[in-house]
C-alpha cells in the first residue's frame, strides 16, 4: 500500500559501494558485468575436492589494502569485512566523508544478511570440537569475539562505528532477498524522516564448508565443475543450478531535496518497493509467479509507475529451473504484452548468487545502469530456455535509455520483493 504523503519524502542513491567477485571496487564491478564477463571459478577459500559442487565466485578482497586495522580484521568475520569497505567507500562517493556535511544523529544504517558470520562460527566450531571429535565443545579455545559472531546486529553496529552514524540501525534477514529489503528499510527510514542519510546494503560470506553442504544436499548449486567460467547460465535450456558467491554492496540513501540542495551526483531515485511471501513451500515455487508479480504490482504503484513505462528488469535468475520459469510468468503477469518487449537480464550468471548480499549488488547495478544508460547482459545464455521466452540480453550489453528499472528477489521460505529505481526528475 502506498505511504501517505506525510511519508513520502523522495529517496535519492548519492553514494554506492561494491564489494564484489571480479573487482575491488564499484568501478570495477561494473566494467565486469558491462563486458559480460564471467568471476566464477574453482573454490579456492578451502578444500573443495569432496564436494558435488565446487565452483564459486569469490572475491579477490585484501583487508589490509582496505586499510582495517590488525584489530578489526581479528575481531570482523569476512562478512563484516565487506561491508565496512563498501559502506566506506559508498560514503566517500557520496561527498559526505570528511567534513562532507554528515550529521551523525540523522544518520541510519541498515544491513541485509542471509547467513551472517558463517566462516568466523564454522572456524570455531572447528576449534572447540577438537575438528568434530568432541561433542562437548570446550568454551576455553573460544576468541572473545564469539558472541559477536553470533549476533548478526554486530554487523550493523560494525557499519555504524566505521562511519560514525548515531541514527537507527538495523539488520534484516530474510534469505535472499535480505539486500532489496535491507535497502528498502533504509528508503522507509528516510521516507518516514527517521534519518536524512541511511548506509543502506548488504553482505554475505557463505563459502564455507557446511554452507557448500547444505546446498550439495538440496542439489540447488550447479555440478558443472570443469568450467566454472560458464556453469551460471540463467534462462538457458541446459542451466543446472546457481553458482554460490560473496560480496557486499552498500547504498547512500538521502532526503531527495537535501542532497539537490548540497549538488550531490544523485545516482537514481530509489521510487517504490513490494514484499510478499508465498506460505508455500521452503524452497519449492508455484510456477504461476502469483507472489513476485504481487511485489512487482505494490513497487511500481508505490513508485506511480505504469508497467508500461518499465525499461529494463534485473532479473533474480539464478540459473535454476524452477526460479527462471517463476519470474518468467510473473513478468508477464505484472507487465503483461510490455515484458515482451523489455530487456531483462541476470548478473548472477558473472558474480553469482552471494545469497543476502545479492539483492543489494543488484540495486547497485541498477542505479549504475542509470547512470551509464546501459543494459548488463546475461553471460553464458546461448540456448534460450523456450519456457523463457522474454527478451534476456544474451552475452553483450546493450545501450539502453533507462528512465525506470525494476529488479526483483526472491528467498527460500517463500520471500518474493521488488524494487523500483528511476532516473533522477531533472533527467527524465
Amino acid at each position: 500500500m502506498p505511504l501517505p504523503s506525510i511519508f513520502r519524502r523522495k529517496v535519492a542513491v548519492t553514494g554506492i559501494g561494491v564489494r564484489a567477485p571480479g573487482g575491488g571496487n564499484t568501478k570495477e564491478f561494473w566494467a565486469l558485468i558491462s563486458s559480460g564477463t564471467s568471476a566464477t571459478r574453482a573454490i579456492t577459500h578451502f578444500d573443495a575436492s569432496a564436494f558435488r559442487s565446487r565452483v564459486a565466485a569469490e572475491c579477490d578482497f585484501d583487508p589490509v589494502a582496505e586499510g582495517l586495522t590488525p584489530q578489526e580484521i581479528r575481531r570482523m568475520d569476512r562478512v563484516a569485512q565487506l561491508v565496512v569497505a563498501a559502506a566506506r567507500e559508498a560514503l566517500a562517493d557520496s561527498g559526505l566523508a570528511e567534513g562532507g556535511g554528515l550529521d551523525p544523529l540523522g544518520t541510519g544504517v541498515s544491513v541485509g544478511t542471509a547467513i551472517g558470520s558463517t566462516i568466523s562460527l564454522d572456524q570455531e566450531y572447528q576449534v572447540l570440537s577438537d575438528g568434530g571429535r568432541k561433542w562437548a565443545l570446550d568454551h576455553e579455545y573460544a576468541t572473545p569475539h564469539l558472541y559477536s559472531y553470533l549476533v548478526p546486529t554486530s554487523i550493523a553496529g560494525e557499519v555504524a562505528w566505521a562511519t560514525g552514524a548515531e541514527g537507527p540501525a538495523a539488520v534484516v534477514s530474510t534469505g535472499c532477498t535480505s539486500g532489496i529489503e535491507a535497502v528498502a528499510h533504509g528508503a522507509r527510514l528516510v521516507q518516514e524522516g527517521s534519518a536524512d542519510v541511511v548506509l543502506a546494503g548488504a553482505t554475505d560470506a557463505p563459502i564455507t564448508p557446511v554452507t557448500v553442504a547444505c546446498f550439495d544436499a538440496i542439489k540447488a548449486t550447479t555440478p558443472d565443475n570443469g568450467d566454472p567460467e560458464h556453469a551460471c547460465r540463467p534462462f538457458d535450456r541446459t542451466r543446472n543450478g546457481f553458482v554460490l558467491a560473496e560480496g557486499s554492496a552498500v547504498l547512500v540513501l538521502e532526503e531527495y531535496e537535501r542532497a539537490v540542495a548540497r549538488g550531490a551526483h544523485i545516482y537514481a531515485e530509489l521510487a517504490g518497493f513490494g514484499v510478499r511471501a508465498n506460505a508455500y513451500h521452503m524452497t519449492g515455487l508455484r510456477s504461476e509467479g502469483h507472489e513476485m508479480a504481487g511485489a512487482i504490482d505494490d513497487a511500481l504503484r508505490m513508485a506511480v509507475r505504469a508497467p508500461e513505462q518499465v525499461d529494463y528488469i534485473n532479473a533474480h535468475g539464478s540459473g535454476t529451473k524452477q526460479n527462471d520459469r517463476h519470474e518468467t510468468d510473473a513478468f508477464k503477469r505484472s507487465l503483461g504484452d510490455h515484458a515482451y518487449r523489455t530487456p531483462v537480464s541476470s548478473i548472477k550468471s558473472m558474480v553469482g548468487h552471494s545469497l543476502g548480499a545479492i539483492g543489494a549488488i543488484e540495486v547497485a547495478a541498477c542505479a549504475l545502469a542509470i547512470e551509464h544508460g546501459m543494459v548488463p547482459p546475461t553471460a553464458n545464455l546461448r540456448e534460450p530456455d523456450p519456457e523463457c521466452d522474454l527478451d534476456y540480453v544474451p552475452l553483450r550489453a546493450r545501450p539502453a535509455d533507462l528512465a525506470t528499472v525494476l529488479t526483483v528477489g526472491s528467498g527460500f521460505g517463500g520471500f518474493q520483493s521488488a524494487m523500483v529505481l528511476t532516473k533522477k526528475e531533472s533527467d527524465r
